[in-house]
């Protein structure tokens, strides 16, 4: 394989800088293209049960992968405290991922922990997941309990044969709809579905799944196959178009645009016209949404990125366990968001496989999606 695989304890982040005179958050906070800062995702474990095609290929991600050791990842306590300066600089919605965040031990204390924090705003923080489904029927009551509001399940197939291709692992389909019904039943919603689309692997699913989930409460959305990492060989001719998607729905179960909910969705909306409910699908290829980005990523290690696309980091865990106070640490992020202009998605070609091709790009793993 051509490009370099980031292996998690490779990566050289550089610290963030202090600066010298306090900059104490206001509540709003625009980077270099004037987007805000209001969304924080957060990686809380390296690790996944699955080894999907497009995340974490077996042939990389194998039983001698050196995942983090524990005292490498950020505590609960030391997320909190990050996810309180970040909410101070304006951010209202946090999305917790991995890996496979449910694997991380113990995370509806995290969300409690994370749900006593209140916004600038006053409104009540967004606290949301996004998981594979494996675990999620036996943990779904406790993360409503602790404040979850609600989740996204990752199911790139209906048919069992090839969702068990994709996730490599043999994990059934009817496991992933047992967690997404006792999602639905602790009140863990509106709960949306996430399908990657992969041209010759699964994209044969695209209207059983949304005849599937038609006319139900859950939110199915499609994503097109993403360039992200280098661990996945990814290829353009692999990619399914969203526009291409629409119109296999469209000619079986026609469809409507709908409006976008807020500023900075990355799904494009569609609706059932016979009132069915409604599909989305994610453009993260031909259509870039850069221009509405609000997030940062934080990763398991305490890394911070401005871009699900980036080739670096920034070590924040450094500043967090030298003994900084938040208001210096504060600073630190708000220099960060300043100076960020990334706008990968915009700037790549569709006719390549990226413009950094050769770059070390961050694998999806380890920053979530």
């Amino acid at each position: 394989m051509a490009e370099k695989i980031i292996m998690l304890n490779d990566l050289r982040a550089p610290a963030l800088a202090v600066p010298a005179l306090p900059d104490a958050p206001t509540g709003h906070l625009a980077d270099a293209l004037s987007r805000p800062l209001h969304d924080l995702r957060i990686s809380v474990t390296d690790r996944c049960n699955f080894r999907c095609v497009y995340c974490m290929p077996k042939e990389v991600f194998g039983k001698d992968y050196p995942y983090l050791p524990h005292g490498d990842l950020l505590s609960f306590e030391e997320i909190t405290r990050v996810a309180r300066i970040f909410i101070a600089h304006g951010v209202e919605k946090i999305r917790l991922t991995g890996g496979e965040p449910l694997l991380r031990k113990n995370l509806e204390h995290l969300v409690a922990m994370l749900r006593a924090l209140p916004t600038v705003s006053g409104r009540p923080l967004d606290i949301t997941l996004t998981t594979n489904g494996s675990i999620l029927a036996r943990k779904a009551q406790a993360l409503k309990n602790a404040g979850l509001d609600r989740v996204t399940v990752s199911l790139d197939a209906l048919d069992d044969a090839v969702f068990k291709r994709m996730n490599d692992v043999d994990f059934a389909v009817s496991d992933v709809l047992a967690g997404i019904e006792a999602a639905h039943a602790v009140g863990l919603g509106p709960i949306k579905v996430n399908m990657v689309v992969k041209r010759g692997s699964n994209d044969d699913q695209i209207v059983p799944m949304a005849r599937h989930f038609k006319g139900s409460p859950v939110i199915l959305r499609f994503i097109e196959y993403m360039d992200v990492g280098a661990s996945n060989g990814w290829n353009m001719d692999e990619v399914v178009p969203s526009n291409e998607v629409v119109r296999r729905i469209d000619a079986e179960l026609p469809l409507a645009p709908l409006a976008a909910n807020y500023t900075g969705e990355t799904a494009a909306r569609w609706r059932y016209l016979d009132g069915g409910g409604e599909v989305g699908v994610i453009s993260s290829v031909t259509g870039a949404f850069c221009k509405d980005c609000s997030r940062m990523r934080l990763s398991t290690e305490g890394k911070l990125y401005t871009c699900l696309f980036a080739t670096r980091g920034h070590d924040l865990r450094a500043l967090l366990r030298a003994g900084h106070d938040d208001l210096a640490i504060a600073g630190a992020v708000a220099r960060l968001w300043r100076g960020r202009d990334d706008r990968y998605s915009e700037t790549r070609t569709i006719h390549t496989d990226g413009l950094q091709r050769g770059a070390r790009r961050v694998e999806m793993s380890y920053i979530g999606g």
